[in-house]
């Protein structure tokens, strides 16, 4: 909205400024992060009035719950707030009518629907399972489906949805994945990016914290992949008009550091699947339309170490018997090697920004 202000440049020079993506992406960054912190304890109050809490696996896992049991009836489903922050800020700062925004809102929105029916499933029924695996996956999928419908129909980006591009290379590793092949990839980088930051979120504070760091890191790559010049330079995909999504990789890092002042030891408000599907998916749709699917697997370092624990202990226990991990996802196998929770979460968020560097790197080295 603010975007076109600069159409007023010749009434006042200054106005100028509102035409170019880096001013806006740490403006809706700022936005972001104020509405999430003004916004958060009125958003606590309502989520307590409505009995809206955090509900602990006390028979699944003893062991967890004689940790956590602290945290039961703890406000959940403040993904609302994030996503309510990320929104607005983008409604204001972001160029509306883009496609790259709309299609990566339109994927917000859906995945946070998704995420609000499992909590609300959650919260009514007072169970930790809520909507089945089953369905969760079934309704991810659809959105894929929906995704590749879009992306190759579209004449700017059927041809290269349809690339492989590999970190590192110059080219694409494979120049047409065909219709089936695309949507596999598609729906492969879609929902497991989107159930990696799920299950990452098990700690106050380590989910939002090392999205933080993944904003960061697509906030570059995306400005880059927009800029003709810098995508030439560095010899990476120039995806035109993608720039825009810089705008609103600077809304979710605000809208995540605001919730962070909230959610961090001992939390006041979780995200809840509404939070973190939500999250998940943005960042994979981010990542596909900028060509930086793959890139997502060092930059999200932390989210890809959460889910393969789970991948592994699952496998593990069924082939052998055994398992591989005190628990799983990997967070709680450290908490019960006596790690504090505090500690888990920070040295993760370290392990988050060194994996974020790494992925900048990338564009430089090919």
């Amino acid at each position: 909205m603010f975007f076109f202000l600069h159409l007023l440049e010749s009434f006042w020079s200054p106005l100028r400024i509102f035409r170019y993506i880096t001013f806006r992406a740490v403006c809706g960054a700022g936005t972001a992060f104020v509405l999430c912190v003004v916004l958060g304890p009125w958003m606590i109050r309502q989520l307590r009035r409505l009995q809206i809490g955090q509900h602990e696996r006390r028979e699944e896992a003893p062991p967890l719950y004689t940790l956590h049991g602290k945290k039961e009836g703890t406000p959940t489903m403040g993904g609302l707030l994030i996503v309510t922050a990320i929104l607005v800020s983008a409604l204001v700062w972001a160029i509306p009518h883009n496609r790259f925004i709309l299609w990566a809102v339109a994927t917000l929105c859906y995945m946070a629907a998704v995420g609000f029916w499992d909590d609300y499933t959650k919260t009514v029924r007072r169970s930790a399972k809520g909507l089945s695996a089953r369905r969760k996956f079934a309704l991810q999928l659809i959105w894929a489906l929906a995704v590749v419908a879009v992306l190759l129909t579209h004449p700017d980006t059927g041809e290269t949805t349809r690339q492989l591009m590999v970190p590192f290379l110059k080219y694409p590793l494979i120049w047409d994945m065909g219709l089936i092949g695309t949507f596999l990839f598609i729906a492969l980088v879609l929902v497991g990016a989107t159930n990696a930051v799920n299950l990452t979120d098990g700690l106050d504070g380590l989910a939002i914290g090392c999205t933080s760091s993944v904003a960061v890191s697509y906030l570059v790559m995306a400005y880059v992949a927009g800029h003709a010049k810098f995508a030439e330079y560095l010899q990476v995909p120039w995806v035109p008009g993608s720039g825009e999504l810089a705008v609103l990789c600077g809304c979710l890092l605000g809208a995540s550091l605001g919730f962070l002042w909230y959610n961090c030891h001992p939390a006041q408000i979780f995200m809840g699947d509404t939070g973190s599907l939500a999250l998940g998916g943005t960042i994979a749709m981010i990542a596909l339309l900028i060509k930086q699917e793959l890139t997502l697997i060092l930059v999200g370092g932390v989210f890809v170490m959460e889910a393969l624990s789970v991948i592994i202990q699952v496998v593990s226990f069924r082939c052998r018997g055994k398992r591989v991990f005190a628990m799983a996802p990997i967070h709680h196998h450290f908490e019960l090697k006596k790690w504090s929770e505090t500690q888990v979460t920070i040295r993760f968020w370290i392990l988050s920004i060194i994996f974020a560097l790494i992925g900048i790197l990338t564009l430089k080295i090919r």
